[in-house]
């Protein structure tokens, strides 16, 4: 059936996510699927998600974890969302703190401070909720998150989604702490490029709380038949503003008495 005038193209979830791989593997934007496809929904957005996600998985590669991204109350009215949104973390996309992370494997990528909880039992259960999210973690590391976006402006949140969540690596600290040790809620972290402080943030700034950002992934996970697995690693958002980095760039994020994590590009 050929398309009318006025009306979008017939949205393929496959091609759509063969599109995105392509440009993640040439490191080159591609348009946004909402330009062809303006009522794309965020159904369709993570169906595209999984689908990139499965080619992945065929080619070889493993999935870590899961990323959580807008978590700020004040980005999801902007985004005129109500919750936030969530991703795969592959596993050949971890990197432990000193790495030198290769820049041109990427198209514009942007570097967050965040905390990653490392679980230590799965959590399968509908209404999650913080105090058992802290039980089932075993530890809480300091880490960057680098997202990076395959698709160009202007694009939406579902192109996001369908994109990953914009995905792209992560680094942990060498350092592991378990969560009745630290002030989960009240972690401060300071994001230097090439020695010079740009962002700065607590972890309390994701829903009161990074482990509400825990709670919300375990039951949206659950009402699609997932979960949340014993040593998935998940990243519980950004408290900082993400920092552009280019080709030559030393980046750390220095958590106080966490010690900090660095990487260069």
């Amino acid at each position: 059936m050929r398309d009318t005038p006025g009306t979008s193209k017939r949205l393929d979830m496959r091609e759509a996510a063969e599109a995105i791989l392509r440009a993640e593997r040439s490191a080159t934007s591609m348009p946004p699927l909402s330009g062809e496809h303006p009522d794309l929904t965020l159904d369709e957005a993570y169906g595209i998600q999984n689908l990139l996600n499965d080619m992945r998985q065929k080619q070889g590669m493993r999935f870590a974890g899961y990323k959580i991204g807008l978590t700020w109350l004040s980005t999801q009215i902007a985004c005129d969302l109500t919750e936030p949104i969530r991703g795969r973390i592959l596993s050949d996309a971890v990197f432990d703190s000193g790495s030198r992370i290769p820049a041109a494997r990427f198209v514009k990528p942007h570097i967050e401070v965040e905390l990653a909880f490392v679980m230590g039992r799965d959590l399968d259960r509908p209404g999650a909720t913080i105090e058992e999210v802290l039980q089932a973690t075993e530890t809480i590391v300091p880490a960057l998150e680098l997202v990076d976006h395959r698709m160009a402006h202007p694009r939406i949140v579902a192109d996001t989604v369908a994109d990953n969540s914009a995905f792209a690596a992560i680094v942990l600290s060498e350092r592991r702490f378990r969560p009745e040790t630290i002030d989960v809620r009240w972690v401060g972290a300071t994001l230097s490029r090439n020695g010079i402080v740009e962002e700065t943030g607590v972890s309390a700034i994701g829903m009161g709380h990074p482990a509400a950002c825990i709670a919300w992934l375990a039951n949206a996970l659950v009402e699609t038949g997932e979960r949340l697995r014993k040593g998935d690693i998940v990243m519980s958002g950004a408290f900082a503003r993400a920092v552009a980095v280019v080709v030559g760039d030393q980046i750390e994020a220095d958590f106080g008495p966490l010690g900090s994590v660095k990487a260069s590009f």
